[in-house]
């Protein structure tokens, strides 16, 4: 097993937005340490590389360093988010909102929809306001799927969760503050970056992603399938689940770094089909690990899904076949990409890998 060691930079850090430098505080230099060090151990593998199956390689991203690239931007989306919260009164509620959102983490998110943008040649300034709003709704959804009400869990991240810090009634309430924030924070910031039919489109899309035809909807039926027995389940309902809890905000991501980069109407519609099956992939290999990987390489309980008497591709195809899914599913996404550039695809096709092969 191979180790790998990142050397920080003690230069000066900031964040360029609408012609405003911003220095980060003093914090800023434990955030960048934690992050870096947190995607490092996710990334560590035989080599170094990628973790793939053995006799499996790809000669598409066999010269490009995917760790490097995901670290860089896992850094700079830290940075900006840590811009996007200071600290301000009342301080509970803004040091609950941090807690979570600065946990570190791979940042699979952002970093999807800056490489879609880049991809049809736009760049990760322009990005940048829509990657952090993702984040955002993504950590607030964290928050709320950890709460005794729905998963009951004790650790995100490696961290004790929200509710365990600062009680559900906090943890709601920074939730909620978060998927506000993600709207204010994407409008503002991208103020004269793109043009307003494109904003509009991009809160319509992030708006549809999150709600009663996007994430809840997800939720709900994954809340409502606990306990069922899978002879009584169909694999459509499974896919359901995790096509609306997963997918859709991996697929908002996308679509929006395209929206953001000015991406044609095509090229929309293949980012979408690429993220709708990295966001099924995500699951699989979700569930795949949740069962074969101890709380402490995952970061989270380990089993509470086996616990919790909740659907799965291994309980309900085995493991065997969820492996075999997984697999296509990281095929599928990668022939969205045939067309494009092949060094600006790189990062999306070594994505793709990353997401099938992960290790927590």
């Amino acid at each position: 097993m191979a180790t790998t060691i990142v050397h920080l930079s003690s230069s000066s850090v900031f964040v360029q937005s609408r012609g405003r430098r911003y220095n980060f505080i003093s914090s800023f230099k434990n955030l960048q340490k934690r992050t870096v060090l947190s995607l490092s151990c996710a990334m560590t593998s035989q080599g170094g590389d990628m973790i793939r199956p053995k006799g499996k390689s790809n000669d598409r991203n066999s010269a490009f360093d995917f760790k490097s690239y995901m670290i860089r931007k896992a850094e700079s989306v830290s940075a900006a988010l840590n811009v996007s919260v200071p600290l301000q009164e009342p301080l509970t509620i803004q040091e609950a909102v941090r807690y979570s959102l600065l946990a570190g983490g791979k940042r699979v998110r952002p970093l999807l929809c800056i490489a879609a943008c880049e991809l049809v040649g736009g760049d990760e300034a322009t990005a940048m306001p829509a990657a952090c709003a993702v984040e955002m709704i993504h950590t607030s959804s964290l928050i709320h799927d950890d709460l005794p009400c729905m998963d009951n869990a004790d650790l995100r991240r490696g961290k004790p969760t929200s509710h365990k810090v600062f009680g559900e009634d906090m943890a709601v309430l920074a939730g909620d503050a978060l998927l506000a924030l993600a709207f204010e924070h994407m409008t503002v910031v991208s103020s004269g970056m793109v043009a307003p039919e494109r904003m509009i489109r991009a809160v319509i899309e992030l708006a549809k992603a999150i709600g009663t035809t996007g994430l809840v909807a997800g939720q709900v039926m994954d809340l409502c399938s606990e306990g069922l027995h899978p002879d009584n389940m169909e694999l459509e309902r499974l896919e359901f689940i995790h096509l609306h809890k997963t997918a859709s905000l991996l697929e908002a991501a996308a679509v929006l770094g395209v929206i953001m980069g000015g991406g044609t109407e095509e090229e929309i519609e293949k980012l979408r089909k690429y993220a709708r099956s990295i966001g099924l992939l995500f699951q699989v290999v979700d569930d795949i690990l949740d069962v074969t990987k101890s709380t402490d390489e995952l970061g989270k309980t380990a089993g509470k899904d086996v616990m919790a008497g909740k659907l799965t591709y291994p309980r309900l195809t085995g493991l065997e076949r969820s492996r075999e899914f997984a697999e296509k599913l990281s095929r599928e996404a990668e022939e969205q990409l045939l067309g494009f550039d092949s060094d600006k695809a790189a990062p999306l096709a070594a994505l793709a890998s990353y997401v099938a092969y992960r290790h927590n």
